[in-house]
C-alpha cells in the first residue's frame, strides 16, 4: 500500500476498537480516533484516508456504518497488548506497508468530508452534554478514598477503659 501515512494507521486502529462488536458508525469511529490520540485530525486528512483504505480493500462500509475487512483484521490482529498507542500505530503501519492489494476492491461508498465534519461535531457536542461517552476509560477510584482509617474498628467498651 503506497503512500503510507500514520492517519491510516491511526484510523484502522480506531474502525477496529469502535467496530469490535458491530460495524461502527461515523461518530463512534470519530469517538475511537479521539480517545486514541487525543486530537481530532482535519476532515480533509480522514477523507482521504478512508478513500486510501477503501481503494486498497481495507475498509468495508454497511449502510453508512464501518467495519474492517479480512485483510485489515489480519492486519491489527496480534498487536503488542502492553504496547502504547504510537507503538500500534508503528506497528500497524510497518504491517500496511507489507500489505498487497489482491484483486479490484468493492467499491465503498466512502465519507465526504461534509459528513465527516458533521459527525465530529455530533460528537463534541456528546461530550459537551450530560450524557456519558463510553469509549472514554473510566476514572479510577484513589486509593485514599477507599481505606479510610478507623472505619474497621469499633471503640473500646466502658468496662475494657476501666480496667486498665
Amino acid at each position: 500500500m503506497h503512500p503510507l501515512h500514520d492517519i491510516d494507521a491511526l484510523l484502522l486502529l480506531a474502525l477496529a476498537l469502535a467496530s469490535k462488536r458491530r460495524p461502527a458508525e461515523l461518530v463512534e469511529a470519530i469517538a475511537a480516533v479521539d480517545l486514541l490520540q487525543g486530537a481530532i485530525p482535519s476532515e480533509a486528512k480522514l477523507a482521504e484516508s478512508f478513500e486510501r483504505l477503501a481503494t486498497n480493500g481495507l475498509v468495508c462500509a454497511e449502510g453508512g456504518r464501518f467495519t474492517l475487512s479480512a485483510a485489515s483484521q489480519a492486519i491489527v490482529t496480534g498487536l503488542p497488548k502492553k504496547a502504547d498507542t504510537a507503538e500500534r500505530i508503528f506497528e500497524i503501519r510497518q504491517r500496511l506497508g507489507a500489505h498487497v492489494a489482491q484483486g479490484e476492491p468493492a467499491a465503498v461508498a466512502v465519507p465526504t468530508a461534509e459528513q465527516l465534519n458533521a459527525a465530529i461535531l455530533a460528537h463534541r457536542a456528546s461530550g459537551q452534554g450530560a450524557g456519558k461517552n463510553l469509549l472514554m476509560p473510566k476514572p479510577k477510584i484513589a486509593e485514599t478514598e477507599r481505606k479510610r482509617a478507623g472505619h474497621w474498628r469499633k471503640p473500646a467498651g466502658a468496662a475494657r477503659r476501666r480496667k486498665g
